[in-house]
């Protein structure tokens, strides 16, 4: 045991942590240059495509070094805000961090929170200076930054490039030095815990575990803490680029197992597994559940696909534990689920995945967060997440709704319009801190529901791409809002509601009745749409009736044989409005979030 090793990689989104984890493999051999390819650990389309990494990625190397062998465990985690949840998994896993800076940036946002995390679980922390090869690297100024963050040397901080492979031997070098070797013993009840989970349709749930004390062998009986249930391990093994078969592991080691459960909901990521023989007391501290951010319908286009939908849902949450869903329906697009992401990204990622994976087109509908009401008689707290749920305003007293504390950190020269933005988004400035000369981190109390819609796409244009943004809830306050309704030729589409500050309703509801009036397609009927605050009509635009020319065979003649003809063509449109329905595009669910 004293020669494993178990370690993930932190650092903030396109610092580099894909292309290094690339060079340890083929440093350490695990991957030969015949099968390599850029982010060799990224195995999904979408991941290749955006360039980013969604899903953490484990895998073991072996490495001879001083004569000896060992085995280093490596987790390749996502960068983005949305997926922290991933990497606080994989904390959970690892004894040791490698964080990585790039050398052209300097640290940002999602880089200290992530360290934070981290320190939280006592991991050993090894600061890495990435992309050295760059022309803008700036070694002297980041490794300053780095220094003030971590309380380091100078020396410790490694510098390296994960594109031409420089340093990659005294990251190997620091893993094996400074990270401890796995406490625990192999005759104590087996403890492992789940850190991820992958469905694969011929065998099953494969669940992906670390053993903290204790063994396990192939064929041994094991149970589920969460659960309670039993099963045989048919197939252990470790992680290399396949799965690669074991007959035990041992306590310290990162593993696989297959034991042919069939149900999504029978495992659970943070669960413990134990021997039948000899049991383990008690279940191992995993990791706190995740409390989505931002919550959604997702309907199945076809009504008939709900059941599919549920079942592609469940195979999904497998593989990203952060998914919350529960079912409800709509008047609008009939029975579908509520679901809680992490944010935009995260939800967008969810869609995407459906689609490809799983083959299901899904509309989503309109983002929001979830609210505390407070009711008049007996102040009763009714939490809701979805604005078609809100009680009759007459009865409410006051609404909460959930705040967050927000850093962004930015070049000095874009802090005026970073500071607008987040003060139009109704945010209070708390801190302002000059990292360096011209690096400020600004810290902001703000609404949660103000940053659902396009508050990340405005950040990155105001800066030039230049601020990093992450955030964390704090807690609910009171606040003025109050419920936009649309009404499509007078019918409400409830997909379409919002809970809204009073001060920003009348903008919002005009703004969306511009855009719905250019993406509905137009009827043989005049369309109305409406923006609503109770009773009250705030906005309206109409969409004007596609007409067929009546009065084209009379040439000539007398007026009333004209008008008798466009009397009732316009009687045969007002009855065709009164029974017509209008369908609403996916795009125009879509389209509400992106108005500026």
């Amino acid at each position: 045991m004293k020669n494993i090793r178990n370690f993930c990689i932190i650092a903030h989104i396109d610092h580099g942590k894909s292309t290094l984890a690339d060079r340890l493999l083929q440093t350490t051999g695990t991957i030969s240059d015949r099968e390599m390819k850029d982010q060799a650990l990224d195995n999904m389309d979408l991941e290749r495509e955006r360039g980013i990494t969604i899903k953490s990625h484990a895998i073991q190397m072996d490495y001879h070094f001083n004569g000896e062998a060992y085995k280093l465990n490596l987790i390749d985690t996502p960068g983005h805000v949305d997926f922290s949840y991933e990497v606080s998994r994989s904390i959970a896993a690892c004894e040791g961090a490698l964080l990585i800076v790039d050398a052209s940036q300097g640290i940002e946002a999602q880089t200290i929170s992530n360290l934070y995390l981290a320190i939280d679980n006592d991991l050993e922390i090894i600061p890495v200076l990435n992309k050295m090869d760059l022309p803008g690297a700036m070694p002297e100024e980041v490794t300053d930054q780095i220094i003030d963050l971590i309380g380091c040397s100078a020396d410790d901080v490694i510098q390296a490039s994960g594109k031409t492979g420089l340093g990659v031997d005294n990251i190997l070098r620091a893993i094996i030095d400074k990270i401890p070797s796995p406490k625990g013993t192999d005759e104590a009840p087996l403890e492992a815990m789940i850190f991820d989970s992958v469905f694969n349709p011929f065998r099953g749930i494969i669940a992906y575990f670390r053993v903290f004390n204790g063994m396990i062998k192939k064929g041994q009986q094991v149970k589920f803490f969460n659960t309670g249930k039993t099963y045989d391990a048919d197939e252990i093994g470790v992680l290399k680029m396949d799965l690669d078969p074991k007959k035990e592991l041992v306590s310290g080691d990162v593993g696989y197992i297959i034991s042919g459960i069939k149900k999504a909901n029978e495992v659970k990521v943070g669960d413990t597994i134990t021997s039948i023989s000899n049991p383990c007391n008690d279940a191992i501290k995993g990791f706190e559940d995740v409390k989505p951010m931002v919550f959604a319908g997702i309907y199945p286009v076809d009504t008939e696909d709900y059941e599919e939908l549920r079942a592609s849902m469940e195979k999904l949450q497998l593989n990203d534990a952060s998914l919350v869903f529960e079912p409800e329906s709509s008047a609008a697009l009939g029975f579908g689920f509520r679901c809680g992401f992490l944010g935009m990204l995260h939800m967008e990622i969810i869609q995407e995945r459906l689609e490809r994976e799983f083959n299901m087109t899904v509309i989503t509908t309109v983002p929001n967060v979830s609210y505390r009401i407070y009711m008049k008689r007996d102040l009763e707290e009714i939490i809701v997440n979805n604005p078609s749920e809100l009680p009759d305003p007459s009865k409410v007293d006051w609404i909460e709704e959930p705040y967050i504390k927000s850093q962004v950190i930015t070049k000095s020269e874009f802090v005026g319009a970073v500071m607008n933005l987040c003060i139009e988004k109704r945010g209070e400035l708390t801190n302002q801190v000059y990292l360096t000369q011209d690096r400020v981190e600004l810290s902001f109390l703000m609404p949660l529901s103000e940053i659902v819609f396009d508050f990340y796409d405005r950040l990155k244009s105001v800066s030039r791409g230049y601020a990093s943004f992450d955030y964390a809830p704090t807690d609910y306050r009171k606040s003025d809002l109050i419920k936009l309704d649309i009404l499509l030729n007078a019918e409400q589409v409830d997909a379409l509601s919002a809970l809204v500050h009073r001060s920003n309703a009348f903008t919002l509801g005009k703004k969306i009745c511009l855009k719905l009036k250019e993406l509905i397609p137009r009827q043989q009927f005049e369309i109305p749409v409406q923006a609503a605050i109770g009773a009250k009509i705030v906005a309206r635009e109409t969409i004007k009736a596609l007409r067929k020319d009546v009065t084209a065979k009379c040439y000539g003649g007398d007026i009333t044989r004209k008008r008798k003809l466009l009397e009732k063509q316009k009687a045969g449109k007002k009855r065709m409005r009164q029974v017509g329905r209008v369908e609403v595009p996916q795009e125009a669910f879509l389209a509400v979030l992106k108005l500026d």
